[in-house]
């Protein structure tokens, strides 16, 4: 069976200006269908995922996969490493929250992982 295409990864990040806005809840939900595993948080109005390894080096591996997603991107996250764990956060800065920047990089870090 063939999964389905995640036509976010065909897709690339742009830069926004100070008078966009941030996706609303429902755009929010649409791009979700894309990167299920991936939690957002309304509060804070931003994108995130714990991801879980065996090791340290596999997590350091982790985070420079997501290096190299995001300079791809010239969109980058913040990210909380631990021992065996790392958790991405995104959302642009510039509309101080989550647009579909966010959900592409999100995909291709997904892609690449897993």
């Amino acid at each position: 069976m063939n999964e389905p295409v995640n036509k976010l990864l065909e897709q690339r990040c742009r830069h926004y200006s100070q008078d966009e806005s941030s996706l609303n809840l429902s755009e929010v939900e649409q791009y979700r269908r894309f990167t299920p595993e991936w939690q957002f948080c309304a509060t804070e109005n931003e994108l995130s995922r714990t991801y879980h390894f065996e090791s340290y080096a596999d997590t350091i591996a982790f985070v420079n996969t997501v290096a190299k997603v995001a300079e791809e991107q010239d969109h980058h996250p913040d990210m909380e490493v631990n021992y065996n764990r790392c958790k991405v956060c995104f959302r642009t800065h510039t509309v101080h929250g989550v647009t579909i920047n966010d959900f592409i990089c999100a995909a291709n870090i997904d892609h690449h992982v897993d």
